[in-house]
């Protein structure tokens, strides 16, 4: 059995991982566009925010991002952090909107808010053997579970080959 559950390994019977916690990121989608993918680290408004810019193919406007805000399990965007968001990417790239309009030139097509999987130590990909069955988990990603997907599944397939290698000797 392979557990890809996330945040629910809080909870999961057996698993009960006290080690993971959310991490809250909020987005705003808008229909303009940005020529260029931009991103900062950490703003004036605080370490927990960023500024980021990700332009979405086939004229799919662009992402405005973000936060980071660890332990925090809040699922609704918060409106204040959302004008920032906007004010950090005009700012940045003033070419977002037409000169002088500022944040009301921007066409939000929606708000976004995630929740994603960290862990105290990282990204558990390990074996355990729970109630008899051999599990191995994969889970604690957070907001770079899609970058890290290939060489993770790559990781639980080897864990996969070692359990059952260890099985078939048994």
């Amino acid at each position: 059995m392979i557990n890809c559950t996330g945040l629910s390994s809080l909870k999961l019977g057996g698993v009960e991982d006290k080690d993971v916690y959310p991490a809250r990121g909020q987005i705003v989608v808008v229909r303009n566009t940005c020529d260029v993918m931009a991103s900062t680290s950490g703003t004036d408004d605080g370490s927990e925010e960023a500024c980021y810019i990700m332009h979405r193919a086939a004229g799919g406007g662009c992402v405005l991002g973000g936060c980071l805000q660890k332990d925090n399990w809040e699922s609704q965007p918060d409106p204040s952090l959302a004008v920032r968001i906007m004010k950090r990417a005009v700012e940045l790239r003033p070419e977002l909107v037409e000169k002088g309009k500022g944040i009301e030139g921007l066409s939000i097509i929606r708000h976004g808010v995630g929740l994603r999987p960290m862990r105290k130590g990282g990204i558990r990909v390990a074996k355990e053997v729970i109630q008899g069955v051999p599990v191995v988990h994969n889970y604690g990603h957070g907001g770079y579970g899609y970058q890290t997907s290939y060489g993770a599944a790559d990781a639980v397939v080897k864990v996969v080959g070692e359990a059952l290698n260890e099985r078939a000797r048994l």
